[in-house]
């Protein structure tokens, strides 16, 4: 460890990939979740090699029920809903809301907070004519079994409206730069009727009208290799080129005024904290990977 800190392998002790105490803490791992790993892995005097997969698993049990959602659009495109003037009013910013933890303590599927405790307030954005989503969740010509937006079909915007996707718009290069969907009427979550509509997917978003940009640090395993020194291998030629990657993001205004060190489920992509030493509430939001939602090392 020493000699990635010093030969600046790493950005230094606290660096989130680091197995030491200060990097767990900085890549959002809690005591709880720690304590978890040591009781699971128990206790022995001869060495033994611990898969990585273990201490992720505990993490999210522990920020399961814990960690407040929030929707967080990575790799953003612009989605315009072409008759949004027409059918909302033009310049008009519908509010939405959501729960900031959709299941309660203990496990509760109700949403009700167990007696004596304040159930956290409900996350509120607006959604308008532009929002923001991933590129990944829309297909000019899908794959088999894709369900979300490709010309034609309908899904959710979670929180808000069902929209019909029309197609999309392309720069000089082929990029595509917009996709074209019209909302549906009437289709509001938790509104009466809201379900007469039926999708086969609800996918996250982000208002172009209040969103929030942010610096999102994408952390992967440190090494390629799971023993990266077992046999008197030299671990430098294992270290993971791609073990982090810095991108910028599109998050919903809730998480702006995260505290730092605090965790967060950005819904469908994984836990992630506000940075310990970087991120500034309201001004300058910071956020680490902690885990995926699933173990996807293997893949």
């Amino acid at each position: 460890l020493a000699q990635l800190v010093y030969d600046h392998k790493v950005s230094g002790w606290d660096d989130p990939r680091m197995p030491t105490i200060v990097g767990l803490r900085r890549r959002g791992y809690t005591p709880a979740a720690l304590q978890l790993f040591a009781e699971r892995i128990g206790v022995t005097k001869s060495d033994s090699w611990i898969d990585y997969s273990t201490l992720e698993g505990c993490l999210r049990e522990d920020l399961e029920l814990k960690a407040h959602r929030g929707m967080a659009v990575l790799n953003p495109v612009k989605l315009v809903l072409t008759n949004w003037d027409e059918v909302m009013g033009t310049g008009h910013l519908e509010p939405c809301s959501q729960p900031a933890l959709p299941h309660a303590p203990h496990g509760a599927s109700s949403g009700a907070a167990p007696e004596g405790v304040e159930p956290p307030p409900a996350r509120q954005f607006t959604i308008g004519k532009e929002v923001w989503i991933d590129r990944e969740d829309f297909e000019e010509v899908p794959p088999k079994g894709y369900k979300r937006l490709f010309p034609g079909n309908k899904v959710r915007l979670k929180g808000g409206y069902v929209i019909e996707c029309t197609g999309c718009s392309k720069d000089a290069n082929g990029q595509i730069t917009e996709v074209l969907a019209t909302v549906v009427p009437d289709t509001k979550s938790g509104t009466p009727g809201s379900e007469t509509v039926k999708v086969k997917a609800a996918i996250t978003w982000v208002g172009v009208a209040d969103g929030v940009e942010a610096e999102v640090r994408l952390y992967d395993r440190l090494f390629l290799d799971a023993q990266p020194d077992a046999g008197g291998k030299d671990f430098i030629e294992s270290l993971n080129p791609n073990s982090l990657k810095v991108i910028r993001a599109k998050v919903e205004p809730s998480l702006a005024n995260a505290l730092p060190g605090q965790n967060f489920q950005f819904e469908r992509h994984g836990y992630f904290v506000a940075d310990r030493v970087d991120h500034i509430q309201g001004r300058k939001p910071v956020f680490n990977l902690a885990v995926g939602l699933k173990d996807s090392w293997g893949k």
